[in-house]
C-alpha cells in the first residue's frame, strides 16, 4: 500500500486530535504524530481492506501515549488544590490526572484578571506576595486577600467539575431606526456582533447583570477573551456596564413570552374595536375607489390591505396615545437601536413589518408592509429604483438602466413584451391627500376606544422588558397601535368580510412627496 493515502485522511486525523487534546498547539502535534507513526508501520499492515481500523486504533494508541507526555510537562505546575487531591497524584501522571491538569488550568482560565494575574504570578512564575505587590503596584494585603479568594474560588470549582459547555445561542441582531448603509460595501451595524461569542454573551446578561466569571462559566469560554469581548460590545453599544464589573445586555431581545403573551392578550383585548374598524374600513375603500391612482393592476380585494397599511400609517401620526422616544445618536453618526431574538416560532408575536425609503434624491417615497395580511415580504426599493419606476408610471419608459435592472431583478418592474410595467400601485401628493382625508373621516370616530384598547394591551406588555430598556420598551409598545390592526384584519379574514392575502404578492406603496 502507497503512503499517498494518508493525503485523503488529514483533515480527519486532526478532527481526531481536536477532540482530543485541549489546545490547537496540542492538536496540531498529536495529528503529526500520529500519520508520521502510521507512516512509519504501514509496512506492517498485511491486509489492506482492514486499513481504516489499523488506522484509528493506532491513532487511540499514539494518543494514550502523548496525553501520558502532556501531563508529565504539566505536573511540574502546582496548583492550590485540595490536599487530598494532591495527595493521590501518582509520580507517573496517568490519563485521568492529565484531565485533572486540564481542567485545573481550564478553572484559572475562567477566573477574571484580578485573580487570574496572582495565580499565574504566584504558581507559574514562583513569586512571593511581597514580589506580586510590587510588580501589580498594589498593596500586600490585597494580593494575600486576592491569592485567598482565588484558592477558595478553584476550590469550589474543583470540588463541583460538572462543565458548562458552550451552548450557543443565536439572537439573531438586527436594527431599527435610520441611517445610510445602502454602500455595498457597508455592513447593518448587527453583523458586528453576529459573532458566537457576542451573541451568547448578550443573551445571559439580558435578564441579569453578570460578571466576567460568571459568563465564562455560561459560556465555557476563558474570562480573558470574555473581557476582551465586553470591552468590544461597549464600544459596539451593544453592552453596558451596570455596576461595577457587571454587564447587562444594551438593547431588546424578543423571546417566546412575547409570543405567548400576543397569543393570550391581543385578540381579547381588540374584540371591541373589531366590527367599528372593519366598517370604517369598507366605507372608505368605497371612496377610495374613486382616486384615479396608479393601481398596478391590482384588485380591489387586495388593495383594501393597502388601504388598511397606509390609513393605520397615518393614524398613528394623529391619534397614537403612546409617544416615541427619539433615538439617540449612535456610534456611527446615525440614530439606530440594536433589536434581538431568540424566538422559536412555536408562538406568533404580533409586530408590525414596515420599511421605508424617503428617497431624498427623487420625487417619490417606496413602503413595504410586510405579511400584512397574510401578503409576502420583500425589501424596500432604492432611489434609483423608485425613480426607474416613476418613469415608467409618469412617462412610460425609462432611461436609468441600472435603476431599472435592480428592480425588475427584485420584481418591482415586469417586462410585458417590449413594454416595461412597474408593480407597485402609486399615489400622486393631490391622491395621497384625498386618501387621507377619506381615512380620518371614517376612522376618527372609533379612534378612541381603539386607543383605550391598545393602551390596556400595551400596559401588560411594556411589563415583559427588563427595567433598564424603559425607552425601547416604550418604542415597541407606541408600534403597537399599527401592529394591532392586523389582529382586526385576521377577524375579519376569518369571518369572510376579507379575503385571505397571497403570501407570493406584496403590500406596498409608492407615494409622491414633492
Amino acid at each position: 500500500m502507497q503512503a499517498e493515502i494518508f493525503e485523503q485522511y488529514v483533515d480527519r486525523v486532526y478532527a481526531f486530535a481536536v477532540n482530543r487534546t485541549s489546545s490547537q498547539e496540542e492538536a496540531e502535534e498529536l495529528s503529526q504524530e500520529i500519520l508520521f507513526t502510521a507512516v512509519r508501520c504501514l509496512p506492517k499492515l498485511r491486509d489492506e481492506s482492514r486499513f481504516e481500523p489499523w488506522l484509528w486504533g493506532l491513532a487511540e494508541n499514539v494518543t494514550r501515549t502523548f496525553r501520558r507526555m502532556m501531563g508529565k510537562q504539566r505536573a511540574m505546575y502546582s496548583y492550590d488544590v485540595p490536599a487530598e487531591v494532591l495527595e493521590n497524584i501518582p509520580e507517573e501522571p496517568d490519563e485521568d490526572n492529565e484531565e485533572l491538569y486540564a481542567n485545573l488550568r481550564e478553572k484559572i482560565a475562567m477566573l477574571s484578571r484580578i485573580y487570574r494575574d496572582i495565580i499565574v504570578l504566584h504558581y507559574y512564575d514562583g513569586l512571593s506576595v511581597k514580589q506580586i505587590s510590587e510588580a501589580l503596584a498594589i498593596p500586600e494585603g490585597t494580593v494575600t486577600w486576592r491569592l485567598a479568594e482565588a484558592r477558595r474560588k478553584l476550590k469550589k470549582e474543583y470540588m463541583n467539575m460538572e462543565e458548562t459547555a458552550l451552548r450557543p445561542m443565536k439572537i439573531n441582531p438586527e436594527i431599527y431606526g435610520s441611517g445610510d448603509f445602502n454602500d455595498k460595501d457597508t455592513l447593518f451595524p448587527g453583523w458586528f456582533i453576529r459573532d458566537a461569542l457576542s451573541q451568547n454573551i448578550l443573551f445571559h446578561c439580558y435578564e441579569k447583570a453578570l460578571t466576567v466569571e460568571e459568563l465564562a462559566k455560561l459560556t465555557g469560554v476563558p474570562a480573558y477573551y470574555i473581557e476582551d469581548r465586553t470591552v468590544y460590545l461597549i464600544g459596539k453599544e451593544a453592552l453596558i456596564e451596570q455596576g461595577k464589573g457587571r454587564y447587562r445586555t444594551d438593547f431588546v431581545i424578543f423571546s417566546d413570552k412575547h409570543g405567548i403573551y400576543c397569543e393570550e392578550n391581543a385578540e381579547k383585548c381588540m374584540v371591541p374595536v373589531v366590527v367599528p374598524v372593519l366598517e370604517a374600513l369598507e366605507k372608505a375603500a368605497a371612496q377610495i375607489r374613486e382616486i384615479p391612482f396608479y393601481r398596478a393592476a391590482k384588485s380591489e380585494d387586495e388593495l383594501i390591505f393597502l388601504y388598511a397599511a397606509m390609513a393605520f400609517d397615518l393614524l398613528a401620526k394623529k391619534f397614537n396615545p403612546m409617544t416615541y422616544p427619539e433615538i439617540p445618536e449612535s456610534y456611527d453618526g446615525y440614530h439606530w437601536r440594536y433589536c434581538g431574538s431568540t424566538e422559536t416560532g412555536a408562538h406568533k408575536r404580533i409586530g408590525m413589518s414596515r420599511n421605508h425609503c424617503s428617497n431624498n434624491c427623487g420625487n417619490y417615497s417606496h413602503t413595504v408592509y410586510g405579511g400584512y395580511g397574510g401578503f409576502g415580504y420583500r425589501a424596500m426599493m432604492y432611489d434609483i429604483n423608485i425613480d426607474a419606476c416613476e418613469d415608467i408610471i409618469c412617462r412610460g419608459f425609462t432611461e436609468q438602466k441600472d435603476g431599472a435592472a435592480g428592480a425588475i431583478r427584485d420584481g418591482y418592474i415586469e417586462k410585458h413584451g417590449a413594454e416595461l410595467f412597474v408593480t407597485v400601485p402609486a399615489f400622486t401628493k393631490e391622491q395621497k391627500a384625498a386618501f387621507d382625508e377619506i381615512i380620518l373621516r371614517h376612522f376618527t370616530p372609533v379612534m378612541e376606544e381603539y386607543n383605550r384598547c391598545v393602551t390596556v394591551y400595551a400596559d401588560g406588555y411594556r411589563n415583559l422588558f427588563p427595567a433598564h430598556l424603559a425607552d425601547d420598551a416604550q418604542r415597541m409598545c407606541s408600534n403597537l397601535f399599527q401592529a394591532l390592526s392586523k389582529v382586526i384584519i385576521s377577524r375579519g379574514q376569518e369571518t369572510g368580510r376579507l379575503t385571505h392575502g397571497n403570501p407570493e404578492r406584496y403590500c406596498d406603496v409608492m407615494v409622491q412627496w414633492r
